[in-house]
């Protein structure tokens, strides 16, 4: 439900200020449309304010062409609506981002685009959250209100690491942020930053275009085959950790990654000590799954390279002290969360940009202060937030607007402070 003209108060006070009544939701991704859906369905108004011109734009305008979902699509739905029937399993970027569109659409969810916050604070003296932003065409504003959800995730930023010698490369650099396919890469020496999920679908996805990668493996990581018997390899931890400790469903996880992907020390990967399902729920590292670029490595068309030490003007120097030659770096470095870029007095969040208190209550603080999408938890993580946060602002919102036996009372808040 988006807010009504006797909602945004507009008129009350500046041309430049606005009174919402109701949360001011900060991002229109995946988790600020959970959440707004989810209100809406509560009956509560909102405001929800996007920096981009359309509403998910890390999908829309920052990832690469082949990318899919990594997850069966069950694990991917926000609430409230399921993907289509016809949908794969792995539905692709364009089927998300069409699932995006239409469920802004079912839930008339209409942000106001091109906002972007400039910092957001809570007043103590007024009891009210003040979010100043920056548009276009409107320059300045303020949006004033009770409740504050921060919604802008854990991709908000690219993160570009400090690798001595880097500005020095002469070759071309692209944050995975910028990549689209390995077409423009076709016959170029290629190093990709990163052995992720992301690193490996971009060195598979450049060697299918003609290009010769190698990937910087730097520390330890968890490869898992994305599918076991045909079934996600996901959905059968899940069903496993319904029944045995989280322990004895790691030490299953990496019996069958040993038996189906062999040793892949030889390679130059290195397991983890702590087990993938325990590392991703105690340090958010999320296990990589194979697409097929382990059977290119094995065949020696993807390289694997240890950690760079330093840039070169035409290449790099390894940890193992050799120095090769590339055309071109793609950094596969992933994001960041920007939330204490804006949010402004406030020990909620720690200095990385995540709720101190770890998942699953972590979607609330003081004040009226409300997060989703920081749970390391994928879209099933922010879906469940947002469930939680709605029903609790529905419960306050139905409180404060029951009627009252006073004759003409009005149903609507008001406030006496004066700005």
């Amino acid at each position: 439900m988006v807010l009504l003209p006797t909602d945004r108060m507009d008129s009350l006070f500046s041309p430049r200020c606005v009174w919402v009544n109701g949360p001011i939701i900060v991002g229109a991704g995946p988790s600020g449309l959970a959440v707004a859906a989810c209100l809406r369905e509560q009956g509560v108004p909102y405001v929800i304010l996007e920096r981009a011109d359309c509403i998910a734009s890390l999908w829309q305008k920052r990832t690469y062409d082949r990318l899919k979902l990594h997850l069966p699509k069950q694990f991917c739905e926000l609430p409230r609506m399921k993907f289509p029937d016809h949908y794969p399993e792995y539905p692709t970027r364009r089927q998300f981002i069409d699932y995006l569109e239409d469920y802004a659409a079912k839930f008339e969810i209409k942000p106001e685009f091109n906002s972007t916050v400039l910092s957001a604070r809570y007043d103590e003296t007024s009891g009210l959250w003040r979010v100043r932003t920056s548009a276009p065409a409107t320059g300045e504003m303020e949006y004033i209100g009770r409740w504050l959800v921060v919604a802008t995730g854990e991709n908000a930023e690219s993160y570009v690491p400090d690798i001595p010698g880097l500005s020095g490369f002469a070759g071309e650099v692209t944050h995975v942020s910028e990549y689209k396919s390995g077409e423009a890469y076709c016959g170029k020496r290629v190093l990709v930053v990163g052995c992720g999920n992301s690193g490996m679908e971009i060195s598979l996805d450049l060697f299918d275009h003609g290009a010769r990668p190698s990937m910087v493996v730097r520390d330890a990581v968890h490869v898992l085959p994305r599918e076991v018997l045909g079934k996600s390899t996901f959905e059968l931890a899940v069903l496993l950790m319904a029944w045995l400790p989280l322990w004895i469903v790691d030490k299953i996880m990496v019996f069958l990654a040993w038996l189906l992907l062999g040793d892949l020390a030889k390679l130059g990967f290195r397991r983890p000590a702590v087990g993938p399902l325990e590392l991703k729920e105690t340090h958010g590292r999320t296990p990589v799954l194979d697409y097929g670029a382990l059977a290119h490595i094995r065949a020696g068309d993807i390289g694997v390279v240890p950690a760079v030490t330093r840039f070169t003007k035409t290449g790099a120097e390894l940890a193992d002290g050799r120095i090769l030659d590339f055309d071109s770096v793609v950094l596969a470095t992933g994001y960041r969360s920007n939330v204490p870029q804006w949010l402004q007095g406030n020990d909620f969040f720690n200095k990385d940009g995540y709720p101190k208190t770890a998942f699953p209550h972590g979607w609330k603080g003081q004040s009226g202060l409300y997060t989703v999408g920081f749970t390391r938890r994928g879209l099933s993580g922010a879906s469940a937030d947002a469930v939680r946060i709605a029903k609790d602002l529905g419960n306050v919102w139905r409180e404060e607007t029951k009627p009252t036996k006073r004759a003409g009372a009005c149903h609507r808040r008001c406030i006496s402070v004066v700005f």
